[in-house]
């Protein structure tokens, strides 16, 4: 089974075929297909900085966000209190294909 590392809207991820990851939002439907080309580590073999011709293939299975983080900031004896939620979106994708 081939193991990779790609990296994906700044992030680097250690692949397999068949894997589920949920990678910052892509700009695609679900169904279509995602091609990693920056893939930074292949089987043994290390890029400087990336591999020439590998690439991961993936299809889109769906959109989501994560749970929310809270954010709250206080300064005390100032009389400020700040609270502030955030949900960040992912798309999670199944790697079904590693070639070189």
């Amino acid at each position: 089974m081939k193991i990779a590392v790609i990296k994906a809207k700044g992030h680097q991820y250690l692949v397999r075929e068949g894997d589920l990851l949920k990678v910052p939002t892509l700009s695609l439907q679900e169904g279509d297909t995602a091609v990693f080309d920056r893939v930074l580590y292949l089987d043994g073999e290390i890029g400087r900085p990336h591999i020439q011709g590998a690439e991961v293939k993936s299809e889109v299975v769906r959109h989501g966000r994560y749970k929310k983080v809270i954010i709250f900031k206080h300064n005390p004896k100032k009389r400020y209190k700040k609270k502030q939620g955030h949900r960040q979106g992912f798309t999670e994708v199944k790697i079904t294909g590693i070639t070189v």
